[in-house]
């Protein structure tokens, strides 16, 4: 027994060691700016998008459905970043009193930009629903301000000289209320996609909530013997749905999605790496048990 203790001590040392080496630490912290750059990227991309399914003007409701992926990731970056204060950063004497209701009140602010988020995913899945099959067959007929859905959030102005590139096959689907048009196959792989941001933002919930656990259970707070037992397969299911439609993305050549939801796949294992490395350094701090 005593040769065991020995050796887990020696290997939580390695551990901790490890997680502090500055090149580990670069690593996480360029994911972490890469993931802030990409709020920049998702803002232009929503941008040109809003310029066709809301040219009549914004109100307050419909900025949400608009920007969504540019607010979710926004709110995401900051809450990524309170983990971080609170899984490496800050000492467990120092989060108490003003700093941490501190950090309760920006982190309960995120979790509203984030619920509101996916209500805009919600939403944009519903303007999807304002299509149907049209009696249009010449897309070149169309006349006015016209739009060609080629995908999610991607809009190409229909002209005399592009209108013959567009493939009608299968029938096509438009929204004359926001002039817009697109084909059977266009139409099922956006549908395709708006799905699956919506089971992703429901996962990405779900894994928030579980770290909310994890640091609530480590300080002390919260204690769940259910939660000890079968946190690693929960979390197990719950990232295999988040690399699934990372894969999706990849695959339907949506390359900021792609690229954004695998930054994040990193990032949470990087703060699910700090967890399990308070864990370490609190069991080296923890006098072992005498022996009986």
């Amino acid at each position: 027994m005593a040769a065991e203790s020995s050796w887990n001590q020696n290997m939580t040392k390695t551990i901790v060691k490890h997680f502090h080496s500055w090149g580990y630490q670069a690593f996480k912290y360029l994911v972490y700016g890469l993931l802030a750059y990409n709020v920049a990227l998702f803002f232009q991309e929503e941008s040109l998008a809003a310029q066709v399914t809301f040219s009549s003007g914004f109100t307050f409701n419909s900025i949400i459905e608009a920007f969504s992926s540019t607010i979710d990731t926004g709110a995401w970056v900051v809450l990524l970043l309170l983990f971080e204060l609170e899984t490496y950063v800050l000492e467990d004497n120092k989060i108490h009193g003003a700093t941490k209701w501190s950090l309760h009140g920006v982190r309960i602010f995120c979790y509203l930009f984030i619920l509101y988020a996916f209500y805009g995913y919600c939403t944009k899945l519903g303007l999807l629903n304002g299509f149907s099959v049209t009696t249009i067959t010449d897309l070149c007929s169309l006349g006015g301000n016209w739009q060609y859905m080629t995908t999610l959030n991607e809009y190409v102005p229909l002209t005399q000289e592009n209108c013959q590139t567009f493939s009608n096959a299968g029938g096509l689907f438009s929204n004359p209320d926001i002039q817009v048009i697109t084909n059977s196959d266009d139409m099922f792989s956006t549908q395709g996609l708006a799905w699956v941001d919506v089971i992703n933002a429901g996962a990405w919930l779900f894994v928030v909530f579980m770290l909310e656990l994890d640091v609530r259970i480590q300080l002390g707070r919260v204690n769940s013997v259910f939660w000890t037992n079968y946190s690693h397969l929960i979390k197990g299911i719950v990232y295999s749905i988040l690399l699934i439609a990372a894969i999706f993305w990849g695959f339907e050549g949506d390359f900021i999605d792609f690229w954004d939801a695998f930054l994040w796949l990193v990032a949470f294992f990087l703060i699910e790496m700090n967890v399990f490395e308070w864990q370490a350094e609190t069991a080296q701090d923890t006098p072992d048990a005498p022996n009986e």
